[in-house]
């Protein structure tokens, strides 16, 4: 069966499952909307080491191994790893996962990287590639802040368009054997460059390519936004979300009112993060936890997940 759709979109012959998930955060992620959903929080951001690289590798692992336990599988039944941060040479990932001895894919689409994860890692097991794979993501507040923008100690002032680099991590275990929840087809973003210059306005810059990315999985599939239950963008924030319904609507798309943002519902208006969330945590801690329990519990039967970077 011909599993190429259009321009941009594949659908998988055989489905794959989400056999088990699990996301992590740290406590300003705990405090926020979402609270409830995380399976743990960090009560020390530095997860006992001595450095904030150090602290996400020890996230990003314990992560990982939550999300098998919570499959029933261990290490050496994992074919590959997709997994990927935000630091330089994916440090994180790396060193985190090294004591897993597993092939490893290391991936940076930066705050889309776990949809990178998950695409690659089922399009491996709908190939025959790997019976059972693991996609997991992370980043953290202390670690981002020094590399992309000022470290913490500098307690630079953040403008109004700035987002807050969430403190977490989320993993899958995706496989074959039949469970609640599963991964039908994936549509492929392309880089949209408008020509932002402010990198603290982040939804702006990111915008554009989510919008053609929804435009073109529409059009690929013949759908309109109404057959999901829910869309949710990775982390465009609250000025990136609404930009994005608008440059859709100029194309004659109209968004659902079920159309919201990862970045925009793990926090809330009163920790004072201003557009919301970002990072590569941002999406997947979301999807591992919250979106997974709505799917798993039947709550929504139809998902569409744009993770944005």
């Amino acid at each position: 069966m011909r599993q190429m759709t259009g321009k941009q979109s594949i659908s998988f012959a055989k489905a794959v499952y989400i056999e088990g998930s699990a996301a992590i955060v740290g406590e300003k992620e705990k405090d926020g909307p979402l609270g409830e959903y995380f399976s743990h929080t960090l009560s020390d951001p530095m997860c006992g080491q001595e450095s904030w690289e150090e602290g996400e590798s020890e996230l990003q692992l314990a992560t990982a191994k939550l999300a098998m336990q919570k499959a029933n599988v261990r290490p050496e039944q994992i074919r590959m790893i997709f997994a990927g941060d935000l630091l330089a040479q994916s440090i994180a990932s790396s060193f985190g996962l090294v004591d897993l001895n597993c092939p490893l894919y290391g991936l940076f689409g930066a705050c889309s990287t776990m949809g990178e994860a998950l695409s690659l890692g089922a399009m491996a097991v709908a190939g025959g590639y790997g019976d059972r794979v693991l996609t997991v993501t992370s980043s953290h507040f202390g670690t981002a802040e020094k590399e992309f923008r000022f470290p913490l100690a500098y307690g630079n002032q953040r403008p109004p368009s700035a987002s807050w680099t969430v403190t977490g991590s989320g993993a899958c275990v995706l496989g074959k054997t039949r469970s609640r929840v599963k991964i039908t087809g994936a549509t492929t973003g392309k880089i949209i460059d408008y020509g932002l210059k402010d990198n603290q306005n982040m939804g702006a810059c990111m915008a554009p390519a989510a919008a053609d990315t929804l435009k073109t999985h529409f059009s690929d599939l013949s759908r309109s936004p109404d057959y999901y239950d829910a869309i949710f963008t990775g982390d465009l924030g609250i000025f990136g979300h609404e930009l994005c319904a608008h440059l859709l609507s100029n194309d004659g798309i109209t968004m659902p009112k079920t159309f919201s943002d990862c970045g925009k519902i793990i926090f809330s208006e009163k920790q004072k993060v201003f557009m919301g969330g970002s990072g590569a945590g941002c999406s997947s801690a979301v999807f591992a936890s919250y979106l997974f329990e709505l799917l798993r519990k039947n709550e929504i039967k139809k998902l569409l997940l744009v993770p944005t970077g």
